[in-house]
Formats: structure tokens, sequence, C-alpha cells
């Protein structure tokens, strides 16, 4: 039976495009705590079917295929530029499939723009009128509003019509910044991407007895299978290890390995030939967030993952100013200082992971800081040993703790650690020359 938090989804799913929805609504019309509700909206944003927009509410978007990833919605501009709705609130899950900067006359600006355009443009009101009678949507920049007629025609259009305070080139600046984000994505090949999805998978329950682990190995021909509870939760994996010698009439749950590791839809697929490798494991189960199993994923699949895959393209600038500008410092309970960093598209590799380049900048910026609150000057880096442990993935928050081991009147030891989720991912140990500016 299906939980709340599920129901929620599928109801969810089930509204049309364009829809709003509110926690009271979902909680009222489902009968459930508007804690609930609130989780399982959340969730449904997650996985890309409802979008929440300042100002504006949580609407019902439609879902993206990977491959139009690069494509973006309007509610999605409403976020990328902090924007007010002035009409056409309807139209806001539509897709636009290229922005016109309103430069120009307006007999030019019109031949350049059509449907599923989004024209950004100041105050110029009649060009808002034509722009949505040729099927696009408007973006005013500079803050502007428009005339009441303008936003009654948007509304009868289902085109929207918002405001920003940005002005035309920051917007158009962020515009593409926040699609070559998504392309970037899109080179980075996922689990979600080459897993044997759940309904292809073998799979025990927990009352099964090994007597089933016979038969599905016999009807397979493979002997390693993911173990679920009654909700689909992972707890477990049998491999013919496991039953060797065992009585055909014991439970499943008594001779399992429990706390098995598994992987992410969203974990990129050399991040999980790294740990595969690393552990020695054929196949690893597949879960969602709510540890559900969504499939398997075998070391076959990722090594023909990685062969298709071959040599995938740049992922974008790793300037030294951009990372350390990008460092927030927080203090520990203890009050020390430690710096965390937000791994961006812009700031991965081609295996989706971040790249050792940055890596490396932050934990030498970390020192730097932790040196220039002891010693006056500048440094200067003489030698540096560094041992990445683990892969970072994109989008994780990462902690960087400098322990200023040595601090002389001319050189500094530092020893650094990089932390991911409680887990230590990096590790450096460096030697710096230190250049008094008196």
């Amino acid at each position: 039976m299906a939980t709340k938090h599920e129901q929620i989804l599928l109801y969810i799913d089930s509204l049309p495009v364009g829809e709003k929805i509110s926690v009271r609504q979902i909680a009222k019309e489902l009968t459930v705590s508007e804690g609930t509700a609130y989780r399982a909206i959340k969730d449904a944003e997650t996985k890309g079917y409802v979008s929440t927009i300042e100002r504006v509410g949580t609407i019902r978007i439609e879902r993206k295929k990977k491959e139009n990833i690069e494509k973006l919605t309007y509610a999605e501009v409403i976020n990328i530029v902090d924007g007010q709705v002035l009409g056409g609130r309807a139209g806001l899950h539509k897709t636009l499939n290229k922005f016109v900067i309103g430069a120009m006359k307006l007999d030019a600006m019109m031949r350049y723009t059509g449907a599923d355009n989004l024209l950004i443009i100041g105050n110029r009101t009649k060009a808002h009128e034509q722009a949505l009678r040729a099927g696009a949507a408007v973006l005013i920049t500079g803050g502007f509003d428009t005339d009441d007629e303008v936003k009654q025609l948007a509304d009868e259009l289902e085109l929207p019509v918002i405001s920003t305070s940005y002005d035309t080139f920051t917007v158009a600046t962020m515009i593409n910044r926040a699609i070559y984000d998504q392309l970037i994505k899109k080179e980075i090949v996922l689990v979600e991407d080459i897993l044997t999805p759940l309904e292809n998978t073998v799979f025990l329950s927990l009352e099964d007895e090994i007597a089933r682990w016979h038969e599905q190995k016999n009807t397979t021909s493979h002997s390693r299978f993911p173990v679920v509870d009654e909700n689909m939760k992972i707890q477990g994996i049998v491999t013919s290890k496991d039953i060797l010698g065992k009585s055909h009439d014991l439970m499943i749950e008594k001779v399992m390995t429990k706390n098995p590791i598994t992987m992410h839809l969203k974990t990129s697929v050399a991040s999980t030939a790294h740990m595969m490798i690393w552990e020695g494991i054929e196949v690893l189960p597949v879960v969602n967030d709510q540890y559900k199993l969504q499939g398997i994923i075998s070391r076959q699949d990722v090594l023909k993952a990685l062969q298709v895959i071959q040599r995938q393209p740049q992922v974008g600038e790793t300037i030294d100013d951009t990372v350390t500008n990008s460092i927030r410092v927080m203090e520990n309970k203890r009050g020390e200082k430690l710096y965390q960093f937000h791994v961006s598209p812009q700031m991965t590799n081609g295996l989706g992971t971040i790249s050792y380049g940055v890596l490396t900048t932050l934990m030498t910026e970390a020192a730097n800081r932790a040196l220039k609150s002891l010693k006056k000057g500048d440094l200067v880096v003489e030698n540096m040993t560094v041992y990445f442990i683990k892969p970072v993935q994109i989008e994780s928050n990462i902690e960087i703790y400098p322990n200023v081991l040595e601090a002389g009147r001319k050189f500094g030891k530092v020893d650094v650690e990089v932390y991911n989720e409680g887990s230590i991912v990096g590790k450096a140990l460096m030697t710096c020359q230190l250049i008094d500016r008196s």
C-alpha cells in the first residue's frame, strides 16, 4: 500500500500543468498534516514537476525530459531574475526556446520575435503588446510596469509578462548562465541513465526463504539480489556466499548482508565506478531519497557507459578568483574557523565531480587564510602533498578545516582536511614561505 507521501506525489502528478498548489489545499484534500503535505510538495519540486516562485506561489509544471534540459520554463526564469508576474500567470509552465534582446526598432524587433520566445526589453508598451500577439512572453527590465491592456492581453493569451529590477545585460547573462549550468549537468551521465529499472530487477523480501533465492538464481542465472521490506526500502543484499551451506527453509533475513552500499539515482557513473572498484563490488542497489529500491546497477553497466562516454567536454572555467570568492567562512562549536564551499556545475570536471584544480585551490586558500590570521604578510606555497580520498559530487557542500602545525618567522606548515557529509574526501600537507611586507 502506498504511503501518504507517495499518495500526495501521485495526486500532484495528476494535476493539470499550470495548476496552483498549496500546503493547506493538499492537506485538506488528502486529509494529511500540513507537515506531510509540505515535505511531499518539496519532493515534487526536486523531481521537477512542481515549481515554487516568490510572490506567485507553487504551481504544477511540465516534467522536463532529459533531452530538453537545456530549455527553461518561464517559471524558472522568474526564479533566475527574481522577477514579479504582471500578467499571464497561467502560462508560467510553458517552455521558452529562445530569448530576444529588444534593442532595436519595433519592426526589426518583431522579425526576430516569435512563438515560445522571451522578449527582454525595457518600458516600451507597444513592443510588449506586439510580442504577446506574436506568441512570445515579455520580460521587462529596470523594474518598470506595463499598461493594464497589456496585462489583460497576457492573461487572455496565457503568456507571462514579467518585471525585474535588473538591467537587460544582467538579465541576459543570468539566463545564459542558467542554461549553461543545465547543459553542463546534461553532459554528466548519472546512475539513473543506465540502471536496470525496478520493473526488470529481481529482488527478495525479508520473509522469503533461501529456497526462493535458488529459484531466482535458476531463472535468471544471477546470484546477487537486493532484499527489501514491505515498503520497498532496501534492507540488505544476498549473494551465493551468504547462503552457502545454509538450509533452504532458513529466512533470507537471517543470512543477508545488512546495510549494503547503495547508489543514489543522481550519483555520477564515474563516482559509481570508483566505488565499485574500490570496494570490489559487482552489483549495487539504486535507491531514491526515501531509500526505496529503484533498480540495480552492475559493473558491466558502468564499464559499458564509460566506454560510450569516452571523453567528455570541459565544463567551464575554474578561475582562482571565482573559486575563492565562493568560500564562506564559518565557526564550529569550539570557535574554530572552517570554510564552506558549494560545488556548482562550473567547479566540476568532465566526470561530474569536483575538479582537482578547484579542490587544490580551496585547500591552498584555506591554508593561506589560516596562516594570515597568525602572521602578517604574503605567502608562497613551496611544497604541497595532496591526497584525493573520495570524489565529491556536483551540488555537494564541503567543509575545509585548516590546522596550522607551525608558523615561524619565515616558514609555515599547515595540514588541511576536506569533509563532505561528515566523511573526509581530501587531505593536504603544505609548507609555505612567509614574506613579510614590512
